[in-house]
């Protein structure tokens, strides 16, 4: 499906796209006109240069738009990207499935990696592509038996001593009725204790969004590693703005001082490394994606795989405990 199609166009990318259009224009003349041939460079050179200037700027809403980007590749698209075999296990044990949770066995794959070929549990929130499907996974927001199989799974990779990887990409735990009757706060928080004492190592990737208690139920780790692209909060900038404005229409400024960006959650110890993006988001070139975060996740397997149990919780308990920066004021 064509990225530039009018529809999947972000506010900002619109000047973009009418140039290109406009060169595409000029390159179809080119062949019965041969002195075009100049003024075409000339608009694809500045093309590239507004393209850069766009993309290396972007402010921290046009980022969470570029996170939610519907073209954007989801937890589904990396597992048949990054692995072979992959088979998915359904269930809490408990009351039942959740498709916003999908996840499952599989062995990572592809010559450029060096950890290939090595079974790992993966599983991530998943989004829809269309109104049916999005309806049926909720968005990617879990109910509790989302989190509780998510829990299953983590402890039965334990067992088998296979390394785990989790994929964020919500807007947050389902904020339904039957979520709460559920209890949805009490299996976010046996997730979080169950995955601080995981003995095998533990690697998220932030690929979308990453809101509130909804990614943090399945995104306690040893390396937190977040796409270019991606946000990471406690709470939406819609929902902040609602809060503390009153109304949607400051979710700019609320993303702004939510901080929500890699680089910003790189400087206060949260993220440990930022996932680079093509020009323009995930979106735009999938297989170079797919690429860049099955690299990082290799790299940080291969340096947890020597780590005896005890060593890899010790350093787990350290790294959580250095999370965060604050100042005092008297």
């Amino acid at each position: 499906m064509p990225v530039r199609e009018e529809k999947y166009l972000l506010d900002f990318e619109k000047p973009v796209a009418r140039l290109e259009e406009k060169l595409e224009d000029m390159r179809a003349m080119q062949g019965t006109r041969p002195e075009l041939a100049r003024d075409v460079a000339e608009l694809d050179a500045r093309i590239q240069a507004l393209q850069k200037s766009i993309y290396e700027n972007l402010t921290h809403w046009q980022r969470v738009q570029i996170a939610r980007h519907p073209l954007r590749p989801y937890t589904s698209d990396y597992i048949s990207a990054l692995t072979d075999g992959f088979i998915e296990l359904h269930g809490d044990r408990c009351y039942g499935d959740d498709p916003a949770v999908i996840g499952g066995f599989a062995s990572l794959l592809g010559q450029q990696f060096d950890y290939r070929d090595r079974t790992v549990l993966i599983l991530g929130h998943q989004k829809g592509r269309d109104l049916k499907s999005r309806k049926f996974r909720r968005f990617g927001m879990p109910n509790p038996e989302g989190y509780r199989k998510a829990r299953r799974l983590m402890q039965l990779a334990a067992k088998f001593n296979k390394p785990v990887i989790c994929l964020l990409d919500t807007p947050g735990a389902y904020p339904g009725k039957e979520a709460e009757e559920r209890g949805q706060a009490e299996a976010i928080a046996r997730n979080l204790f169950a995955m601080a004492e995981l003995p095998v190592p533990v690697v998220i990737v932030i690929i979308g969004e990453g809101a509130s208690g909804g990614a943090l139920g399945i995104g306690v780790g040893d390396r937190m590693l977040m796409m270019e692209n991606a946000w990471y909060s406690v709470i939406a900038p819609e929902s902040c703005s609602s809060i503390l404005w009153r109304s949607w229409r400051y979710k700019e400024e609320a993303a702004r001082a939510l901080k929500l960006t890699a680089p910003d959650l790189v400087s206060v110890g949260i993220i440990d490394q930022i996932i680079p993006e093509p020009t323009g988001g995930a979106h735009h070139d999938p297989e170079h994606a797919y690429q860049q975060v099955g690299q990082a996740i290799c790299d940080a397997l291969k340096e947890l795989d020597h780590l005896a149990p005890e060593e890899l919780l010790d350093q787990r308990l350290h790294r959580l405990n250095q999370v965060g920066r604050f100042d005092t004021v008297a």
